[in-house]
């Protein structure tokens, strides 16, 4: 193994580390606090109701808000969605992975505070590859509400995140600070439009460059 090799795997190991104790953490039903390519998030095994219960109970999220949850592929997704519409895959082949959360029709055996009171769920892909590293790890999709409390300024640090969750939480994933003012773009799908729930990283115009501006309603 060359130098440079050697440089670069001894970089690795810190990470692998800190990555394999946030899984575990996870796999026991905690709540960490991790990078996203947006905002710091509280991540939780989607699919373990109490661990869900857990993020909104941290939050002092309303149980009729749903929380948007991060996967890592198709395979993934479809633990969750119950279809992928034809407009739903335009925005998935240009967006994902990406700050775009599209709201999906539910699978009915998830938990339920996952889904809104359309029956949606809003899932993405993230291109933040700590993130990615922890979906995959887990082999279950993640939530990734942001790490505040509801009404708080969303951290853009693990230290910001410490700060609002310090002895509620064990674990904080520091990816250094980001940048997002805005998070994710969240979006929900009729059968030919597409609705703006909230604006984000990913402005209109970008998406009435896919889709075509007709389908766009604001």
């Amino acid at each position: 193994m060359s130098k440079s090799e050697t440089e670069s795997s001894r970089a690795k190991e810190p990470r692998v580390e800190v990555v394999s104790a946030a899984v575990a953490a996870l796999q026991r039903g905690e709540v960490i606090a991790f990078p996203t390519e947006t905002l710091y998030g509280l991540g939780a095994d989607a699919l373990n109701s109490a661990a869900v219960e857990k993020v909104f109970r941290l939050k002092g999220r309303d149980a009729a808000n749903p929380i948007p949850v991060l996967v890592s592929d198709r395979e993934m997704l479809f633990t969750l969605v119950a279809k992928v519409s034809a407009l739903a895959e335009k925005l998935i082949a240009r967006f994902w992975p990406g700050p775009l959360t599209i709201i999906f029709p539910a699978r009915r055996d998830i938990p339920r505070p996952l889904v809104n009171a359309a029956g949606g769920v809003g899932v993405r892909i993230s291109s933040q590859s700590i993130a990615n590293d922890l979906v995959k790890a887990l082999g279950h999709p993640l939530t990734a509400t942001s790490a505040n409390p509801s009404g708080q300024v969303p951290a853009r640090t693990a230290q910001q995140a410490k700060q609002y969750f310090s002895g509620e939480i064990d674990i904080f994933v520091d990816g250094g600070e980001l940048t997002s003012k805005t998070g994710s773009t969240i979006v929900e799908l009729a059968e030919d439009s597409l609705r703006i729930i909230r604006a984000g990283d990913i402005a209109k115009s970008e998406l009435e460059n896919v889709l075509g501006a007709e389908r766009i309603v604001a």
